[in-house]
């Protein structure tokens, strides 16, 4: 087997950055385990070593197995770990954030739970994906509607595009195989960017639930930001792997998105897409906290104040252990 990353090993207290990282490694049918900071993956072809600091997401398929100490060293290296189904269309798990501080859930939050806010942070949404459209002005039903034509339209340039003759979209869950190859193709890709948007949400310490355009589900934001690259990258990836071959659609489009990913550096687009939706634009990023390991309780005035203080209502406190 060949070594995945060509990244030097790092401790596991030299993370690299999410933008930094490898989108998506997919392991399946072997055995992962530890070996100094790399996980290494083992299968009847040998042992692949992995860095662990560079993995976005791990996506464990069927038929792998990991160890204590492997979880241990991705969960010191904050990547997301994920059990998914096979040809990794179907998702289970995932893992922690990379950054300690709060500040961008807490921004989030605020975005969301005001109605106007939610409402702009949606337009913001549809903008990033069709900068041509002025949404403006649009209500929640209108933006759906003209998602709708937008991705119709999509679906037939790129069928027009690669010559593959397009029936309409087609998925059967829990039934991969029973739709035409395209088909495939397009939810293959779909399954992968939304394991990608589940890493970088995660990993930037924020709720895979509040979602803005998405509502009622633990992954409702993760499929809006995933959505954000379907009719850029996503759709026409699968309809370029569709009309080379129509066998083993699925693993080549996973293949295929991952080196599209890296080549355009989508990691480093979609944290900054996140970032340019959820905090005001003069917002510095050192602000936002990043491995400080501090917690702070709420005061009255919108005050913080330290933790691990006993506060005695006369003014003063005193430091306690817990």
């Amino acid at each position: 087997m060949t070594t995945i990353s060509h990244h030097a090993a790092l401790t596991p207290r030299q993370l690299t950055r999410t933008a930094e990282r490898t989108s998506f490694i997919y392991l399946e049918r072997c055995t992962v385990h530890r070996d100094a900071n790399a996980i290494t993956a083992q299968d009847a072809e040998g042992t692949t070593h992995i860095p662990s600091a560079t993995i976005g997401t791990l996506l464990l398929g069927p038929g792998t197995r990991i160890t204590h100490q492997a979880m241990s060293v991705l969960g010191e290296t904050g990547a997301a770990v994920c059990w998914v189904g096979e040809r990794g269309v179907r998702y289970y798990a995932a893992g922690r954030a990379l950054t300690r501080s709060s500040a961008l859930m807490e921004a989030q939050a605020r975005q969301w739970a005001n109605t106007r806010s939610r409402l702009a942070v949606a337009r913001a949404m549809y903008r990033l994906r069709f900068p041509d459209e002025d949404p403006a002005g649009l209500t929640r039903h209108e933006l759906l509607g003209r998602e709708g034509r937008r991705v119709k339209d999509c679906y037939r340039a790129q069928a027009a595009r690669t010559g593959i003759t397009w029936h309409g979209r087609q998925y059967i869950p829990g039934n991969f195989t029973a739709a035409d190859p395209v088909n495939q193709g397009i939810t293959a890709a779909a399954q992968c960017m939304y394991g990608i948007a589940h890493a970088v949400v995660t990993s930037l310490g924020i709720s895979p639930a509040l979602g803005f355009v998405h509502s009622g589900h633990e992954l409702s934001f993760v499929l809006d930001i995933a959505d954000l690259y379907k009719t850029e990258i996503g759709i026409p990836l699968a309809f370029d792997v569709a009309a080379q071959e129509e066998e083993d659609v699925g693993p080549r489009t996973r293949r295929a998105l991952r080196d599209r990913i890296n080549e355009t550096s989508l990691l480093e687009r979609c944290v900054d897409d996140i970032k340019s939706l959820l905090l005001p634009a003069d917002t510095n990023s050192a602000d936002l906290g990043g491995d400080r390991n501090v917690v702070t309780l709420h005061s009255d005035g919108g005050r913080e104040v330290p933790s691990g203080h006993n506060y005695d209502g006369a003014g003063d406190y005193e430091q306690v252990a817990w």
